[in-house]
C-alpha cells in the first residue's frame, strides 16, 4: 500500500453553486452505445456517459471568479486588456519574459516544434506524449526517451519516477552532438507514465547539463501546479514552502514553456507558449498570425484569456491542490484494497489501471488497454482513455506498432467537478469488472487513421 495515502481525506473547498444533470443508462443501452462508437471511448456521446473520466483536459469547472471574469472580456482584435492581464499573471507566477497565446496546448506544442526543430534533429523527452511527439516528428525530429528505468514499471514505487536519467541525457549528446538536440521536452508531470513528478533536483541537474552544452530546456508545463504539490510533499526541504514559490523556482530552470490552459490554469479552453529568448519570441508571434491569430489573443477570446488569468491565481491555492490530488489518492486506495493492479504510485491527474495485468490473458496486439475501457463503460457507464498500444502508434520509418512497456487505462479526475461519492461509484464498477476479468476477451482493430488514431480508430471484438 501506498504511504502517501493520507490518514484523513480533506473535504471538497468549494462550494457547489450551479448544477448539471447527467445520464443514467443501463447495461443493454451501453453495449449498444459501445457498439456504435467502435468500442472506443473517445466517440462515446457525452449524453451517453454517466461519470465521464476520459480527460482532465477542458473538463475542469470554473469558479464564480472566473465566470465573472468572462463578462468583462475585451473582444478587441488587438492589444486586448485580458492580454495584458493574462500576460502580467503568467511573468508573476511563472517568471517567463514572453507570452504567446494558443486555442490550447496543442497549438503551443505546433509552433515550438516548428520554430525549434530541422530535419534531422533530436528531441529527448522523460517519455513521450502522444501530440507532442507527432509535432516532433512531423518537423523532422527524431524523439529519444530519457526517463528512468523505474517509470515503465507500473509497480516500483518511487516519489519521483518522473525524473530524467541524467546518464541517458549525456549519452545522447555524445551519440549525436549537442548542435542536433534543439531542447529537451521535459514534462512536469509525466502524463503515460501515470502522472508522475519530477523532482527540483532533477530539474536542477537537467538544467545545468543543457546550460552546460547549450541546450535550452522546455517544460511542458501542463499539470505544473501539481508536480509543484508533490515537490512540497515528497522533497523534505521544500515542506514548508509555498506552491506558488515552489513553481516559480520549477520554472527558473526552464528556458520556456508549453501549457495545455485546460488542466492547472483551470479553463475550458485556451493555452500558451511562454520563452525568454527575444529571437524565438519574435519567430513564434510570426507563425502564430498564420495558424492562431494575433499575437496578443493566439486563437482565444478575451474572456477566455482573462479566465485563464484568474485561473492560474486560483491554481496556487494548497487547498485546492491538496483536495485535487487527494481525490486520486482515493481512489486508487480503494482499488488497491480490493486487489485491483494499479500504476504506482499514484499521481495528481488521474488513477492508471495496469490494463497488462488486469487481462494477463489478452496479449498486447489485441489491444488489452482498449478492451478495458471499453468494457468499463459497459459495465457502468464511466469513461476512461486508453493509454497503451493504440496510443503510441506507429514507428515512423518502420510503419510497425510501437509496444510500449506500459499498457494503461487512465481514468482522468476533472478538477472540481466530482465528489468522493463519484469516486466510490467507479471504483465499485473496476471492481466488478476485476471479479469476471477472465471472460472478456480482447479486440482487433477495424479503423485506423495515419495520425493520432486513438482518437477516432475503431474496434471490434474478437469471437
Amino acid at each position: 500500500m501506498s504511504n502517501y495515502y493520507p490518514k484523513k481525506y480533506p473535504a471538497e473547498p468549494f462550494k457547489i453553486k450551479a448544477v448539471e444533470p447527467i445520464a443514467m443508462t443501463d447495461r443493454k443501452q451501453r453495449e449498444e452505445y459501445m457498439k456504435k462508437a467502435g468500442y472506443n471511448t473517445f466517440l462515446l456521446d457525452s449524453k451517453d456517459v454517466y461519470i465521464d473520466l476520459l480527460t482532465d483536459s477542458g473538463t475542469s469547472a470554473m469558479s464564480d471568479k472566473q465566470w465573472a471574469g468572462l463578462m468583462i472580456g475585451d473582444e478587441a482584435y488587438a492589444g486586448s486588456r485580458n492580454f495584458h492581464h493574462l500576460e502580467e499573471v503568467v511573468r508573476e507566477y511563472f517568471g517567463f519574459k514572453h507570452i504567446v497565446p494558443t486555442h490550447q496546448g496543442r497549438g503551443a506544442e505546433n509552433l515550438l516544434s516548428t520554430i525549434m526543430i530541422k530535419p534531422g534533429d533530436y528531441v529527448p523527452g522523460n517519455m513521450y506524449f502522444t501530440t507532442t511527439r507527432a509535432h516532433q516528428e512531423r518537423n523532422g525530429a527524431t524523439f529519444r526517451d530519457i526517463i528512468i528505468d523505474e517509470a515503465h514499471d507500473s509497480q516500483v514505487d518511487l516519489p519521483f519516477k518522473g525524473n530524467v536519467d541524467i546518464k541517458k541525457l549525456q549519452a545522447l549528446i555524445d551519440e549525436v552532438g549537442a548542435d542536433k538536440i534543439p531542447y529537451v521536452c521535459l514534462a512536469v508531470t509525466v502524463n503515460l507514465a501515470g502522472g508522475q513528478p519530477v523532482s527540483m533536483k532533477n530539474m536542477k541537474e537537467v538544467h545545468e547539463l543543457c546550460s552546460k552544452h547549450g541546450i535550452k530546456v522546455m517544460f511542458d508545463a501542463t499539470r505544473c501546479v501539481e508536480n509543484a504539490y508533490f515537490i512540497k510533499e515528497r522533497e523534505p526541504e521544500y515542506k514548508d514552502k509555498t506552491i506558488r514559490e515552489i513553481l516559480k523556482e520549477m520554472m527558473s530552470y526552464a528556458d520556456g514553456c508549453t501549457m495545455s490552459g485546460k488542466k492547472d490554469c483551470l479553463v475550458n479552453i485556451g493555452g500558451f507558449l511562454c520563452m525568454n529568448d527575444d529571437d524565438l519570441y519574435q519567430k513564434a508571434s510570426e507563425l502564430v498570425v498564420l495558424y492562431e491569430g494575433m499575437p496578443s489573443y493566439g486563437g482565444l477570446a478575451g474572456r477566455d484569456m482573462e479566465a485563464m488569468a484568474v485561473g492560474i491565481t486560483e491554481s496556487v491555492d494548497f487547498h485546492y491542490i491538496q483536495h485535487r490530488v487527494a481525490q486520486c489518492y482515493y481512489l486508487a486506495q480503494k482499488l488497491e484494497e480490493a486487489g485491483v493492479p494499479i500504476v504506482k504510485p499514484v499521481g495528481g491527474h488521474a488513477v492508471f489501471l495496469d490494463a497488462k495485468a488486469f487481462f494477463p490473458h489478452i496479449p498486447q496486439e489485441e489491444f488489452p488497454a482498449q478492451t478495458l475501457a471499453a468494457q468499463l463503460y459497459i459495465e457502468s457507464g464511466v469513461r476512461s482513455m486508453e493509454r497503451g498500444i493504440v496510443s503510441a502508434g506507429r514507428d515512423k520509418v518502420t510503419g510497425e506498432n510501437h509496444k510500449p512497456k506500459l499498457e494503461l487505462v487512465r481514468l482522468t479526475i476533472p478538477r472540481r467537478v466530482y465528489t468522493y461519492s463519484h469516486l466510490d461509484i467507479v471504483a465499485d464498477g473496476v471492481i466488478s469488472l476485476f471479479k469476471h476479468r477472465d471472460n472478456i476477451k480482447g479486440m482487433k482493430m477495424v479503423y485506423e487513421p495515419k495520425l493520432l488514431r486513438f482518437f477516432t480508430s475503431r474496434f471490434e471484438p474478437i469471437a
